[in-house]
């Protein structure tokens, strides 16, 4: 578990940096996206990943690891949207972001502290074509949830559903970065 707690922490150091750059040079201009266009983005990116394991070919050079780190990102974007107040401002300084972000981290972290501790480390034992077909199965749940205007019956709502792609996408970044997983 002390491994993976810092395998998280290194992910997190990394997507955070490239977060805070992206301020820097795009300022707050996330924050024009409504919900559905956050998961609209994070869908995009889960459905690349899918695309690349079944055609088993990626014509785009972008690196897979990078669309794990963007659906972590985009998916810290989404909870500190749904957090902010309907009338506050476009623009953020980056230490607001900044505080913002590591306020995620850390219920995410705790998040995964928690269910690690129930579930072990099973996910090591899990394909990455499983792991994008849990986020991809989150993100249907996500819209879902938007169609019914944000009510549940009886689920963990969007916060927990978003929590959840990012510590999947953190479990596949180790996995690549073990070389422990068959990529398809």
């Amino acid at each position: 578990m002390e491994s993976t707690l810092q395998q998280f922490d290194q992910i997190m150091a990394s997507c955070r940096e490239v977060f805070l750059n992206k301020h820097q040079d795009y300022g707050s201009s996330w924050r024009i996206f409504r919900p559905s266009s956050l998961t609209d983005q994070l869908f995009i990116k889960a459905k690349r990943l899918r695309s690349i394991e079944e055609k088993g070919l990626q014509l785009v050079d972008d690196p897979l690891d990078g669309e794990y780190k963007g659906l972590i990102n985009y998916s810290i974007l989404a909870i500190i949207q749904s957090r902010l107040p309907a009338d506050s401002g476009l623009d953020l300084s980056a230490e607001e972001v900044a505080a913002l972000y590591d306020t995620e981290i850390r219920g995410t972290r705790a998040l995964l502290e928690k269910k690690n501790h129930d579930y072990g480390e099973v996910w090591r034992e899990l394909r990455l074509t499983s792991i994008t077909d849990l986020m991809l199965a989150k993100l249907l749940r996500i819209r879902q949830i938007e169609e019914n205007q944000g009510h549940t019956l009886v689920s963990e709502g969007q916060e927990g559903n978003f929590r959840d792609i990012i510590n999947y996408a953190v479990f596949a970044l180790i996995l690549l970065e073990d070389g422990s997983s068959d990529p398809q």
